[in-house]
């Protein structure tokens, strides 16, 4: 007797159909699974069959052939292990067979029967409704996640046998509702907040700039100058992520396998820390079957890398095609992923190896020879890819003994987010322009027009402070956003003279 029951499986952060075929034969007893398994899949026989007997079933001591197709696609982890459990027992006539077209099954099987929870939930959900499914059967711990995806009936079980009285058409189980809405809301909440700061108002303004245009920025400062602490409020006066874009992050960490129990959304902009001896791979994503890194895990949201110069120099290469093109392409011989990595990039350094120099209070104690090593640890390919160099000074005790906060992430967010209005306004025309970070060289002069006063300044700047020549289109990108936060619709010798303190390792100089 032969049984098909539809499952799925996660490709990037894609997900496509999988049919398990199971064929069950009066002869000798056997096992065989088929269609290219890992180790974890054909181990799968041993918790299916411990499973369905203390479910209270009847596993069939008989010649059982299972095919996972398309078998020419390599099949990973447990999360198979239900719907082959499913269709052992609708083709052993245990179950109503005739239901099982109407779900598609994803799910772990411990040996008591019980269903854990797998990873890659929500693109699978997504793509059961692209396919026209309208029954999924899930991990109870995984409903959450799927049940955002709308017109889905989204069942989920704590059982194998649960399972079966879901396949068997009991109406006792209801599919989950959840209100997408409401969930997305509650959970828009940061433990951060810009008030926290205190004193650093020009680093606060950097910041702010850099949000409102997306601008990716480097912060050059001593030890304890705040400059993670900086870092983490981001996100905070950064625009609130739309439904559509929580969702993208969501498969994201869902396929990663970050995503915790029960929780729905990623309903805040990421924020990804990762430790200097991280390896390309981790950071780019990859792996025999490639999985998102940090740069992926960061999408619509900050990538921060804390003191940047420890950073193996060729971890720090990988990321320029990324911060160009907003995605990662991962080449094996058999296959090619893409991961989105649509972030922006924060790093944070000292402006020596003893982190003293230019502080006031502390001497320091390097040579010049060892600066110009520790600073030419950074290519220039990658700076020329930050918009915003910011020097952040030690601060001093008046300003931490002040009982006066700081301006709010919400007072903030509120200018950036007007700032970026007036910018989707102006390129809804411009594909690929989503802010003014994203100005190629040849729209510059479209988009970036400034008067001879402007001009002139931008000449003294280039010559008289050193800037280099490819600081020159990141001060006009820069001063377009300072610019949209002021409401202004052209470019003023005030934008960009702000815009010029912000290239200090153009001109090697820090002012603490």
């Amino acid at each position: 007797m032969l049984s098909i029951i539809k499952s799925a499986a996660t490709f990037g952060v894609n997900a496509y159909l999988i049919q398990i075929e199971t064929n069950i034969e009066n002869t000798i007893p056997n096992f065989f699974l088929v269609g290219l398994p890992d180790n974890a899949v054909k181990e799968s026989r041993e918790r299916v069959a411990t499973a369905i007997k203390n479910s209270g079933f009847v596993y069939p001591n008989k010649r059982i052939i299972i095919n996972l197709a398309p078998a020419d696609i390599k099949k990973e982890g447990s999360a198979y292990d239900l719907p082959i459990a499913l269709g052992l027992l609708a083709t052993s006539g245990q179950i109503n067979s005739e239901n099982l077209e109407k779900f598609i099954v994803v799910g772990e099987l411990a040996l008591d029967g019980t269903v854990r929870l797998v990873h890659g939930i929500l693109p699978i959900a997504i793509e059961s409704k692209n396919l026209n499914y309208k029954n999924i059967i899930i991990p109870k711990e995984n409903g959450n996640e799927a049940a955002m995806v709308n017109g889905l009936n989204v069942y989920g079980v704590e059982s194998l046998k649960e399972a079966v009285s879901v396949i068997n058409g009991d109406e006792k189980l209801q599919p989950l509702k959840v209100n997408p809405e409401e969930l997305f809301i509650d959970e828009q909440i940061s433990p951060f907040d810009f008030s926290d700061v205190k004193g650093q108002e020009n680093v606060k303004r950097a910041l702010e700039v850099s949000a409102a245009g997306g601008h990716n920025l480097i912060m050059i400062g001593p030890p304890g100058s705040g400059k993670t602490m900086l870092a983490k409020r981001i996100p905070t006066i950064l625009p609130p992520l739309t439904f559509e874009e929580s969702l993208e992050s969501t498969k994201i960490h869902s396929v990663a396998g970050i995503l915790p129990p029960n929780k729905a959304l990623v309903a805040v902009r990421p924020f990804r820390s990762p430790h200097h001896t991280i390896s390309d791979s981790a950071l780019v994503g990859g792996g025999t079957i490639p999985r998102p890194g940090e740069i992926s895990l960061s999408h619509h949201g900050v990538l921060f890398l804390d003191e940047l110069p420890e950073f193996d120099r060729s971890v720090l290469e990988v990321m320029r095609q990324p911060l160009e093109d907003g995605k990662v392409l991962i080449s094996r011989s058999k296959m090619s992923i893409e991961f989105p990595a649509n972030f922006m990039l924060v790093c944070a350094m000292n402006p020596c190896p003893c982190g003293n120099f230019g502080n006031k209070i502390k001497e320091c104690t390097c040579t010049p020879i060892q600066i110009n090593k520790y600073m030419g640890k950074i290519s220039g390919p990658l700076l020329d890819r930050i918009d915003i160099h910011i020097e952040v000074p030690a601060v001093n005790i008046s300003e931490l003994s002040e009982k006066r906060n700081g301006e709010s992430s919400i007072n903030i967010r509120k200018r950036v987010i007007q700032a970026r209005t007036i910018q989707s306004i102006r390129y809804k025309n411009k594909k690929g322009i989503y802010c003014n970070a994203d100005i190629q060289t040849n729209e510059l002069k479209e988009f970036c027009q400034i008067d001879k006063s402007g001009e002139e300044l931008l000449k003294m700047a280039i010559s008289k402070l050193g800037l280099s020549a490819r600081a020159y289109d990141r001060i006009l990108k820069v001063a377009r956003t300072i610019a949209d936060l002021n409401s202004s619709e052209n470019i003023k010798t005030e934008h960009l003279s702000e815009a010029i303190q912000y290239r200090s390792l153009d001109r090697n100089l820090w002012l603490f």
